[in-house]
């Protein structure tokens, strides 16, 4: 499978840089794997699309502020350090500039000596390990020095900091947002719940390397990066609930994805129970298994790499913003759309302005 048949053109005026005024007020594409139509909405409009019994399945990872400007003990020369993974307590794999200049043994001095880093390991690819002295809490001190770090193509930072988080976000664990809930509301998910729909919270660190486009020619030759996920026992339980009445499990994100189908568990017997026997064969679409999956409480590293051809065995429904091209997450949304589909879909939110990347507008794919 060649990385080229996930390569379009997109002009650069389309590229979102800022945030619509209202969250819920963007645009929301509504495609349907099995008849190929494509409808024009507005995201408010989303409960229009969820039955009762549904489930949304959000990533309430928070971004951090982990991009920090200081300068070097020594010389007084400008130093940043974007923070990457938090490999123990004070330890950090980062993303270091002048990358020359900063050696093991230098000393990098943020906000006026509230932090203080020290290149200790050189890595490949330009990283890091940094160990940060500090007295207090490292968390509360990030938020005084540090800044939220936005994409490569965002060239102006949002007014309101917040915008680049969801409502409901809670773990300051990633780099990037999930940003397919960007478009929630507190009053949004508030109509959803009262049409019987439940929310599930997954937790996955968003990488920087989400941005990087596959490089190989051969998407199989790429090599995913991982990122460290959480699911609790109780989103389990209301995930399988869901699944086990036959109602859509919706993946919010290409991040919730993720998490959801590597906690994924064959359970045979669920297939055969007699609720699920009542409520039909299972169900069918693009890269969709009939059900014989569960989910359990799971915590680790994934490096699940989803690209066409692969089997979903949770995701029903699919809320995502629109991709760069050649990344991995377009080939997800790909696998799970098909190919021609989702390219077709593209072509027409290109032809009708709609607003590319994180500060976008959304699709629902069902």
């Amino acid at each position: 499978m060649k990385t080229s048949d996930f390569d379009y053109q997109l002009p650069a005026e389309l590229i979102a840089q800022e945030p619509v005024e209202l969250r819920d007020s963007s645009c929301l594409m509504v495609v349907c794997r099995n008849t190929g139509s494509i409808e024009h909405k507005i995201f408010r409009e989303l409960p229009e699309f969820l039955e009762e019994g549904d489930c949304l399945v959000v990533n309430d990872t928070r971004v951090l502020p982990a991009r920090l400007i200081g300068v070097k003990n020594k010389t007084g020369g400008k130093a940043e350090v974007f923070l990457l993974t938090e490999l123990k307590e004070g330890y950090w794999e980062a993303l270091v500039k002048p990358g020359r200049r900063l050696q093991p043994g230098v000393k990098v001095i943020f906000g006026d000596g509230l932090l203080t880093g020290n290149i200790e390991k050189r890595l490949s690819g330009g990283k890091r390990i940094v160990f940060f002295e500090h007295e207090g809490n490292f968390r509360d001190i990030l938020k005084t020095v540090g800044e939220v770090p936005l994409p490569p193509y965002i060239t102006r930072s949002p007014e309101n900091p917040e915008r680049y988080q969801t409502v409901y976000a809670r773990n300051e664990r990633s780099v990037a947002a999930p940003t397919a809930g960007l478009h929630f509301t507190p009053n949004l998910i508030e109509k959803i719940k009262e049409k019987g729909i439940k929310f599930a919270t997954v937790t996955l660190e968003v990488g920087l390397d989400t941005f990087r486009p596959v490089k190989t020619e051969n998407v199989e030759e790429h090599e995913i990066h991982k990122e460290h996920f959480e699911l609790s026992q109780e989103s389990a339980d209301i995930i399988n609930e869901t699944i086990r009445k036959r109602k859509k499990v919706v993946a919010v994100g290409t991040t919730s994805v993720r998490v959801l189908e590597a906690a994924a568990i064959n359970n045979r017997e669920s297939a055969c129970s007699p609720l699920l026997a009542a409520s039909g064969a299972g169900r069918r679409g693009v890269g969709s298994l009939e059900r014989k999956y569960l989910v359990k409480e799971s915590e680790g590293v994934t490096d699940l790499f989803i690209y066409p051809g692969y089997e979903f065995k949770i995701v029903d429904a699919l809320i995502t913003n629109f991709h760069l091209p050649k990344s991995t997450l377009l080939m997800l949304v790909s696998a799970f759309t098909g190919n021609n589909l989702i390219m077709r879909a593209y072509n027409e939110a290109i032809d009708k302005k709609y607003r590319f990347f994180s500060f976008g507008d959304a699709m629902l794919i069902i």
